[in-house]
């Protein structure tokens, strides 16, 4: 199967904390969307394999991008998600981001072994969509549960699918709910691989 990305839309983010104990620190938040065809409209497919395997080639180039506009800030927080458009179902997108298609993002990233917090829905073009995000090292570090909310004004078409996957450089600001720390994570998870 060949499934050519239509479009990539680029969204930067950039945050400082202007009180609190964060004040003066800054986060960026990244979001990049793939618009790529729906080759299964109109119709029920039973096996979604084709989706999976061709989803790794278009998370390599997402994953290219996101890290692009990262910039100089490591990645600490992740997730994913998709809007397919009206004339397709949810599962298209689910087969487009699976851990075949995360695996080329946790690669370039690094570090990156926590479950990947997604979402994915079917809608016009202009619906808003949360795309939930995690710590890359671990799904319980609370200080990263935060997120990016995303509307994309004319996508996806009827027959497109919107792939999304967003990298966070940090906690929220002024994230003090407690929880295990972010370093601890690190240290546990290089501590695993020892």
């Amino acid at each position: 199967m060949d499934m050519p990305i239509k479009r990539v839309l680029t969204i930067v983010d950039d945050r400082t904390a202007d009180q609190g104990s964060d004040a003066g620190r800054a986060q960026r938040k990244v979001a990049v969307v793939a618009i790529v065809n729906n080759p299964y409209i109109g119709r029920y497919v039973e096996d979604l394999s084709p989706l999976v395997e061709i989803s790794a080639s278009i998370g390599a180039q997402m994953a290219d991008a996101a890290i692009h506009a990262l910039g100089p800030y490591e990645a600490q927080g992740y997730g994913k998600g998709g809007i397919v458009g009206l004339a397709g179902e949810q599962e298209h997108a689910n087969a487009l981001l699976t851990t075949t298609f995360a695996t080329p993002f946790r690669d370039r990233i690094g570090g990156a072994s926590a479950w990947i917090s997604s979402m994915t829905k079917v809608a016009a073009p202009g619906t808003p969509i949360d795309i939930p995000m995690n710590a890359k090292t671990d799904v319980y570090v609370r200080s990263h549960y935060d997120g990016m909310s995303l509307f994309l004004p004319d996508a996806p078409l009827p027959n497109e699918i919107a792939l999304i996957f967003c990298l966070s450089s940090g906690p929220r600001l002024n994230a003090r709910v407690g929880g295990l720390r972010y370093e601890e994570s690190v240290k546990a998870g290089a501590l695993e691989h020892v």
